[in-house]
């Protein structure tokens, strides 16, 4: 019988609390074991040589050096799998954003209260698995990411696409830049788009905000009730489902909580059905880099309205859970690289627009 060796974690924090109650957390979890901890970077450069962990939580405020300084160092020099934890604050958020640029694999929110730590045990386990199989980037930048300066599409109207068409993306591990790299080489005339990205409340705002800085189309975070038109992406907000229903005036989407499904809230399952149910044959799907089964069936239930489906293939996923998932389910209709996504939109918002078929 094969013994299977535990995933090794090293937490690095300058709160000898926080670094309790994440060793703490991940105590039970029979697969996982904390080798260490680290106050602060330096302390962490030399246990990172000395235990060899398999994955790094890291605090981005810490002293003697800062963890986003420290993250591209490491990234750099000694690649690995790095789980930003950050408090929420506005300053925070966006430096934890900015973390997932530079390598960082997912970003979880510090606890702050008993309420918090129970919400981060729920989750922290599950996102070192996720971490630990991940493909991490050696450099800052990915080689996989489409620059928008360079993209061929940033001088590319999408041509003329039906007023109902709409294109749903769903993403998790990996996810924040798999999908900057695609709406970043959009061109301002596009269907409206949904987003479901799983992040912690708090994060998606800056989320949505750096794309919004970053975009030809306007990016927000979704508010209940947010009108989707062309040019436009909505965000879910963390922690909230978000659902796209058709109007006599439109789409506009709604916002709320409810179960968890597939561990997850905002849930790409959520999405993907209710755009099955809003738009039908007028959807194109898109499922990216991520652990677990989440879309995969909201994905196939798009394809059965008629949708068009495009998953992220395995060899630019930083993990090829999702895109796997939907594949098996017999979701999808195309299978492509992060850098040829883009132009698979424009087509299959072409083809969308010639369906003879309305929407339901």
């Amino acid at each position: 019988m094969t013994i299977r060796r535990k995933i090794r974690v090293l937490v690095v924090d300058d709160s000898a609390i926080v670094r309790k109650i994440l060793t703490e957390s991940l105590a039970a979890e029979p697969d996982l074991e904390v080798v260490g901890s680290a106050p602060d970077p330096y302390v962490a450069r030399d246990k990172i040589l000395a235990l060899q962990p398999d994955v790094l939580t890291l605090d981005i405020e810490m002293p003697r050096m800062d963890g986003l300084t420290f993250l591209k160092k490491l990234m750099h020099h000694h690649a690995m799998p790095v789980i930003v934890i950050s408090s929420i604050g506005q300053a925070s958020c966006q430096a934890a954003i900015e973390a997932m640029r530079l390598g960082a694999v997912e970003v979880l929110a510090k606890p702050s209260g008993p309420y918090s730590v129970g919400e981060l045990r729920a989750s922290l386990a599950m996102k070192i698995r996720a971490a630990s199989a991940s493909r991490v980037r050696r450099e800052a930048l990915a080689a996989q990411q489409v620059h928008k300066t360079e993209s061929p599409l940033a001088g590319t109207a999408a041509g003329a696409f039906h007023p109902y068409t709409v294109i749903a993306i769903g993403a998790s591990t990996g996810g924040t830049e798999a999908i900057e790299a695609i709406l970043t080489a959009l061109p301002e005339q596009m269907p409206g788009i949904v987003v479901t990205q799983h992040i912690p409340a708090g994060f998606s705002r800056a989320f949505a905000e750096r794309l919004n800085r970053n975009c030809r189309i306007e990016v927000k975070e979704a508010e209940n009730g947010d009108f989707l038109r062309p040019g436009r992406a909505l965000v879910a907000p963390g922690d909230f489902h978000m659902l796209l229903r058709r109007t006599d005036s439109g789409y506009r989407v709604s916002v709320r909580g409810g179960p968890r499904i597939c561990y997850q809230r905002p849930s790409v399952n959520v999405l993907y059905a209710s755009v099955a149910e809003a738009a039908g044959a007028r959807a194109v799907g898109v499922i990216l880099t991520g652990m677990g089964s989440d879309g995969a069936e909201g994905m196939l239930r798009m394809k059965q309205v008629g949708a068009f489906n495009i998953a992220q293939d395995e060899s630019s996923c930083v993990v090829f859970g999702m895109p796997k998932e939907a594949i098996r389910a017999g979701g999808v209709d195309q299978v492509a690289p992060l850098n040829r996504i883009p132009s698979a939109l424009l087509a299959a918002v072409h083809s969308a627009a010639r369906n003879p078929v309305e929407a339901a």
